[in-house]
């Protein structure tokens, strides 16, 4: 009976999990398609559309190279903390530690990737700012 009770908590978890995935994609979905209704609406009550108001209308979303660069400082900082934990399961369990540092070291990985992704982004705007616009000469 040990075994369906462990089985029944993973299905638990899983579904669950699995109902906050489709949720999200579908609270996205339905927030794009009003997002394209108040665009439309105003393009069918005459009123100018340009650049500024499509980009305030169907993005605004916020700045990606933020988003990056904060997502890469907190796993950078989540890596000592593997290792710390890993130092204290390794006094209890010996190949705790070996498997917390290398997870330690993975997440360092990870975060080292955020923030060299965060420049890219910061190169690649300033590129584009500099650049004339399409069709200017």
């Amino acid at each position: 009976m040990e075994g369906l009770g462990a089985g029944l908590s993973a299905l638990a978890f899983w579904g669950f999990l699995t109902a906050v995935v489709v949720g999200g994609i579908w609270y996205g979905i339905r927030e794009r398609e009003a997002q394209y209704a108040t665009l439309q609406r105003l393009i069918e009550s005459g009123q100018p559309v340009d650049d500024a108001i499509v980009g305030k209308v169907l993005g605004g979303k916020g700045d990606v190279e933020q988003g990056l660069r904060i997502a890469g400082m907190i796993t950078l900082a989540a890596a000592p903390g593997m290792a710390l934990l890993g130092w204290a399961l390794g006094r209890i369990e010996e190949k705790a530690f070996v498997v917390l540092l290398g997870v330690a070291g993975l997440v360092g990985c990870v975060s080292i990737g955020l923030l060299v992704a965060a420049r890219m982004v910061r190169k690649r705007a300033n590129a584009a700012a500099d650049r004339p616009p399409f069709g200017a000469r």
